[in-house]
């Protein structure tokens, strides 16, 4: 494969990684409640399970859900109530920023299980295996996915740290809480997106 490719097979996983979708919502959710080292975390687990999903597309999984249909409903709904469920806790969150969060923080677990319930997560693999490698060579999957791993890591990670950003310089309860709810309505939307589309 030639290098060449390697610029434009960045600039797609930075584009997909970095745009706001609802792992990134949750990182930025993690950057205003939680010290740094507890959105990293989070951070490592969504970067290392979405770059398990992109190789399991790679290898045929993608394929494999078309000619499911089952497995892939089953899928959509998964995600849609796992996404509600974030967005739930995210809504009741009182806004607080002073001491520890009584609640637990999203972990590593959360981050990798996110990526495989998320739409965008799935849209972004297929399409990017599809444009960027051929089907029959596994040596230009495993070079994507080494592109990808750090660019995903620290698209997500400037995420929490534009949380923590806003922790510090906005620190009146109730503009942490309404960002809270305005994060809370984005995932419900990405939920329902899962539903309609």
């Amino acid at each position: 494969m030639s290098v060449s490719l390697l610029l434009p097979m960045s600039a797609f996983a930075l584009a997909a990684s970095i745009s706001p979708g609802p792992v990134n919502i949750v990182c930025l959710s993690s950057g205003t409640h939680y010290p740094i080292a507890k959105g990293l975390t989070f951070v490592t687990g969504a970067t290392l399970g979405f770059i398990a999903l992109f190789l399991a597309i790679g290898a045929g999984l993608y394929s494999l859900l078309q000619l499911m249909p089952v497995l892939e409903e089953a899928l959509r709904w998964a995600g849609m109530l796992f996404l509600l469920y974030l967005s739930y806790q995210l809504f009741r969150h009182d806004g607080s920023i002073h001491g520890q969060s009584a609640d637990k923080p999203p972990g590593f677990i959360t981050g990798a299980m996110m990526q495989w319930l998320n739409p965008k997560a799935w849209l972004a693999s297929a399409a990017g295996i599809g444009a960027y490698t051929s089907g029959n060579d596994p040596y230009q999957l495993w070079l994507f996915a080494l592109v990808y791993l750090p660019i995903c890591w620290l698209s997500l990670a400037s995420w929490v740290y534009a949380g923590a950003f806003l922790k510090r310089y906005i620190n009146r309860p109730f503009i942490l809480l309404t960002i809270n709810r305005f994060l809370a309505i984005c995932l419900l939307a990405s939920s329902l997106f899962l539903v309609f589309r």
